[in-house]
């Protein structure tokens, strides 16, 4: 089972706006351009990037999405006290 991982996020405060972002990732849209353009997490002016956490370092929805969902592949919107997150997943160890 996976301890850490490494993931990219865009975080907006609509369920609309992470449905509309995703709906442009599967498009084809780069994920760190519009993490920059779109996101009001701090992480937002690094393309998203998170760098690497452990386990049980997120919040309980994003941590869960994270460790169980596809790698390289966006997913969510995922729902968090912080508002709702796009999640692209680079890899888990």
């Amino acid at each position: 089972m996976a301890k850490t991982a490494a993931a990219l996020h865009i975080l907006v405060k609509h369920e609309s706006k992470a449905k509309e972002l995703l709906l442009q990732l599967e498009k084809g849209a780069n994920f760190q351009n519009l993490a920059k353009k779109y996101s009001t997490c701090p992480s937002g002016k690094k393309g998203g990037s998170l760098g690497e956490f452990r386990k049980g370092d997120m919040v309980g929805p994003f941590d869960k999405a994270v460790f169980s969902g596809e790698i390289l592949k966006p997913l969510g919107p995922v729902k968090t006290k912080f508002g709702y997150h796009i999640i692209k997943v680079l890899y888990r160890t």
